[in-house]
């Protein structure tokens, strides 16, 4: 009868770790951190959210000792006892130990934890987060023997390991997640936190191209090199932007643009003021052109088509616009959305 307890004993045990590994793995790790109430606890599974290849490495050694175990007590009971008297081969004794014991482990080891234990991840962790962490404690000088015997194997054939990457506590994915669920969760638009909205902002933002953020050339604000400084000051005034566009002929001749603080220098020759801009493609993405704009320290870029026409300009505020929104500025009647 005791071998029939330890083998309801080694089967639960897996059931555990295999449930507590795709938990782990399924869990939105970003709300879990959020919604914490700072218990030891939570604390303490907090840092296997840092160290994730640790904790998972030792769910899987538990995991595998309880089936080695398994396997042993299974064996024992299906050879000398359920099968003894049916089967003399030894063949199929071992093929029938085998495909029955890993039918039933699956089913009740793998497929059915890690179904339920993965229909609400959050709560899982909370609920086994005691018995999880003296598991964990237990088994991690193991794991940690397994895991630099594996690196020291790795290294010996010349393989690299990147653990900044494997160990990142958040990702694109977890914020993508939160963001998603908090959406779903929401009844209507106006329910939705700015936070929430920024985040997902931030998440679309490497999609979006320059042609999605542009001022239309129709709507830029420009003059002509042969534009006297008195005129210049007047589109100033009129416009009650800092920065003009500054054309050679037609704007499609883009040769840079003029600040308005130039003009507090009254400068004789406001053409030799004028400063360079970058010229991007429409096709380009905007990340990429926030990248340009730190590199170069600039803040305005005109922006061309495929024939090498100006299509318009775009500004730092453009882009980080579609993170925050709309920003209000002194010359803006708009508000903050």
């Amino acid at each position: 009868m005791n071998i029939y307890i330890s083998l309801i004993i080694t089967m639960v045990f897996s059931a555990f770790f295999s449930g507590m590994e795709i938990a782990f793995v399924s869990v939105d790790k970003l709300r879990f951190e959020m919604e914490r109430k700072g218990g030891i606890t939570s604390r303490i599974l907090s840092i296997f959210f840092k160290n994730p290849n640790e904790f998972i490495s030792t769910m899987l050694v538990g995991n595998n000792i309880a089936l080695v175990i398994y396997g042993i007590l299974m064996a024992q009971i299906i050879g000398d006892n359920l099968l003894a008297g049916f089967i003399d081969n030894h063949f199929l004794m071992v093929l029938a130990q085998t495909v029955i014991s890993t039918l039933i482990i699956l089913v009740t080891g793998e497929f059915l934890p890690k179904t339920i234990f993965k229909i609400n991840p959050n709560l899982v962790l909370n609920v086994f987060a005691i018995p999880l962490i003296i598991c964990y404690v237990i088994l991690y000088p193991i794991s940690k023997l397994a895991s630099g015997l594996s690196c020291l194997f790795l290294r010996v054939f010349g393989m690299k390991i990147n653990k900044d990457a494997s160990d990142r506590a958040f990702g694109k994915v977890d914020l993508d997640y939160f963001v998603q669920s908090s959406i779903d969760n929401a009844e209507n638009e106006e329910e939705l936190d700015t936070e929430v909205k920024i985040f997902q902002n931030a998440l679309d933002f490497s999609n979006i191209k320059i042609r999605d953020c542009i001022v239309p050339r129709t709507e830029v604000v420009a003059v002509d090199l042969t534009t006297s400084l008195d005129e210049l000051k007047s589109r100033f005034i009129e416009s009650g932007i800092s920065k003009i566009i500054v054309y050679d002929g037609n704007i499609d001749n883009v040769v840079g643009y003029i600040h308005s603080s130039e003009m507090f220098r009254a400068p004789k020759n406001w053409h030799e003021n004028v400063k360079q801009v970058p010229i991007v493609p429409e096709t380009m993405s905007a990340h990429k052109l926030m990248k340009l704009f730190m590199q170069q320290k600039k803040t305005i870029a005109v922006v061309v088509d495929e024939f090498g026409g100006t299509s318009g300009i775009v500004s730092l505020e453009d882009l980080v616009e579609e993170i925050f929104g709309d920003i209000e500025d002194e010359h803006d009647n708009t508000s903050y959305i």
